[in-house]
């Protein structure tokens, strides 16, 4: 069984292991914007703890051209007896025009050696319901043109294909009508 969790401080080898599973590719939802996975140092954990929940915290505002953001590891239910993170995902309150082109309110990765056993899908359900729980409805969800694994995922749990910009793929989950612009503060950014 699948589940999100905050990320834990406590866990910093599990994070560790999970970064040097995906090598130098992407790591969408776990809040790096670079294709290059970062040094998996104990400063670096603690970095991205303190950055993660500062995202998170609705009392105060988002940084300069973020939108507020809660973070979450996907773990299965091994995770309580030492289990690997399986991956990252990301639920943005709000859009931001980057997020409502290419990155939506829900981005997502599992590491490379879960992959293909539903974990990435199972992972999307509990995000759609965390987002339902925050009020966000209409859901945005977008992938690369060339994601074929993931726009599968996407689908299957109910997304409704919109549109095509530049190289991502635009899905929604709930009824229209779908926003058309931003209703963050609307600069470029993630």
């Amino acid at each position: 069984m699948i589940r999100l969790t905050a990320p834990d401080p406590a866990r910093f080898e599990s994070w560790a292991a999970c970064l040097r599973d995906f090598e130098d590719g992407p790591i969408d939802g776990s809040g790096y914007v670079t294709d290059s996975t970062p040094e998996p140092a104990p400063e670096e954990f603690a970095r991205y703890i303190e950055q993660r929940l500062a995202e998170g915290n609705t009392s105060t505002p988002p940084a300069p051209e973020r939108v507020h953001c809660s973070y979450r590891w996907i773990v299965d239910e091994t995770w309580a007896d030492g289990g690997p993170l399986l991956g990252f995902l990301a639920l943005r309150h709000h859009l931001n025009r980057f997020l409502l082109t290419q990155g939506g309110h829900i981005g997502y990765s599992v590491r490379p050696s879960a992959r293909r056993r539903g974990v990435a899908g199972a992972a999307l359900a509990v995000g759609l319901s965390e987002a339902a729980g925050l009020g966000i409805d209409p859901v945005l969800v977008c992938c690369a043109e060339t994601n074929e694994a993931s726009r599968r995922t996407i689908e299957r749990n109910g997304g409704q294909y919109e549109s095509s910009i530049g190289e991502h793929r635009r899905y929604w989950f709930g009824p229209g009508p779908w926003p058309q612009e931003p209703d963050a503060q609307g600069a470029p950014g993630r």
